[in-house]
């Protein structure tokens, strides 16, 4: 079937690239283990702006004007952008860009909305209908803790499974122009629900997804774990990535030597009280 390779993966038929990324992130954000790779770093949690809302929108904004800035173009030459967030109807996102005049897909993968982004906007390129194409995400501790679990304010007892919303943003710019990192494939994962009723252990519910998209690509390409560099999962934490270890491992697939997850490298989770490590669109 031409571009595609296996049931999930499709192949780039021409060379897509990312020519340049963006990345901000907040103060709590900065003084973990990756606080010197941003290319800035929010003052506080509103960074001047009136809501928490606006402050997201106000990244996301920020963080593609810099990666466009850092590829070494200008807005008018972006062709699309594909962009999400974790708030009701995108507004992060929606907003943010607003004013970039920018044509826009807005895209909800949840945490997984960089990927996806990232994905949309390869596709785009390699299939001749953008030369340049940008993809953005980002989450708010404030926005996502206020819409997803309970007020601030009521200072809830948080579990030892739970996980600490990332304050970041982060933006690629995909191009046809030769960057340092080629995109080769993208292999699209599946929903998968195995009844997990826990709503404070995400990594718990969101491990048999992770397991079930890796397991396509490495049986689509024909690949196993030992011919990559680095496995990144986007925040499954503490609790989740061992999970996936031990499922993938089962599978008959052991990605213990080169394995990583974002959720558990961007916060010290000896010395931040993070709980279960990291999370949100922002986290990886």
């Amino acid at each position: 079937m031409g571009k595609r390779a296996g049931k999930q993966t499709v192949t780039m038929s021409r060379p897509v690239y990312i020519r340049a990324s963006a990345a901000i992130a907040g103060p709590k954000e900065k003084e973990g283990p990756l606080g010197e790779c941003f290319d800035v770093i929010l003052t506080d949690a509103e960074w001047n702006e009136e809501t928490w809302e606006k402050t997201e929108s106000k990244m996301q904004r920020e963080t593609v004007r810099l990666a466009i800035r850092k590829a070494g173009l200008k807005k008018e030459e972006i062709d699309y952008a594909f962009g999400g967030d974790l708030l009701n109807q995108c507004i992060g996102a929606g907003f943010g860009l607003r004013e970039l005049e920018i044509p826009f897909f807005g895209i909800y993968g949840a945490c997984s909305t960089m990927i996806e982004g990232i994905s949309l906007a390869a596709i785009a390129v390699d299939g001749g209908f953008a030369d340049e194409a940008v993809a953005v995400t980002s989450s708010h501790f404030g926005t996502a803790e206020r819409q997803y679990r309970m007020p601030l304010e009521y200072g809830g007892q948080r579990t030892p499974t739970a996980q600490w919303t990332v304050t970041g943003s982060g933006a690629a710019v995909l191009s046809s122009t030769v960057g340092e990192i080629q995109v080769t494939h993208v292999t699209t994962g599946k929903i998968m629900d195995m009844g997990v009723k826990d709503a404070n252990n995400m990594g718990g519910a969101m491990a048999p997804a992770a397991l079930d998209t890796l397991c396509a690509h490495f049986r689509d390409l024909q690949a196993q774990p030992s011919d990559y560099d680095l496995i990144l999962t986007g925040d499954l934490g503490t609790v989740g990535s061992d999970v996936l270890v031990d499922l993938m491992f089962r599978e008959g697939y052991d990605i213990s030597q080169n394995y990583r997850d974002c959720g558990c490298m961007i916060y010290d989770i000896k010395k931040q009280d993070v709980h279960a490590g990291g999370s949100g669109c922002g986290c990886i």
